[in-house]
């Protein structure tokens, strides 16, 4: 023989039984370890997804008050930031500031979210003016301005207070920025 068998008695008889090899329990041990660990962050992050929404709903707040006014507008606390509330802004192309003259251009697509304070109907009256607001500071900017990483945070921050300014606090929450082209 070559491999031991182990003989059990049992109501039919005797029958041989092999042993189970160690490579094969570790196996099936890692399947299983990795079944639990991705079937635990899979419920995790159903969970902090459906947490994250109660945060947003927390944030709109529950009170009579605040009822009342997502009653008027139609919107509810945890679709605040659904692809209706956004405010799509056209296309704008600006001319760059080039220390040589040459001409540059500055192509900008992008999205306002409203914030706590405010409604995309409110944010649509106040386009004229926050583009209005946005032109010298987009003016402005030279090419070198546009070079780098960090360059989309600073436009975006300065965007964000600029609209701040001209609506009112909390009536913008964020701008999304969809298309950045120098030319």
């Amino acid at each position: 023989m070559t491999s031991p068998e182990i003989v059990e008695e049992g109501a039919e008889g005797t029958q041989p039984v092999q042993p189970k090899s160690k490579k094969k329990l570790i196996i099936i041990g890692a399947a299983a370890g990795v079944l639990v660990l991705g079937g635990g962050g899979g419920a995790a992050m159903m969970l902090s997804g459906g947490s994250a929404k109660a945060e947003t709903a927390a944030e709109g707040g529950h009170g009579a008050a605040s009822n009342e006014a997502e009653g008027a507008s139609g919107g509810h606390g945890g679709e605040a930031g659904s692809a209706e509330s956004y405010v799509d802004v056209p296309a704008m192309v600006v001319n760059l500031r080039s220390p040589d003259g040459a001409s540059r251009y500055l192509k900008l697509h992008f999205m306002i979210v409203p914030g706590a304070h405010g409604s995309p109907e409110g944010i649509k009256e106040k386009l004229p003016l926050i583009l209005d607001a946005y032109q010298p500071f987009l003016r402005e900017l030279r090419p070198e301005d546009l070079a780098g990483s960090a360059a989309v945070f600073r436009i975006k921050e300065e965007m964000l207070v600029r609209a701040t300014q001209v609506a009112g606090e909390g009536v913008v929450k964020d701008i999304l920025i969809q298309d950045l082209v120098q030319q």
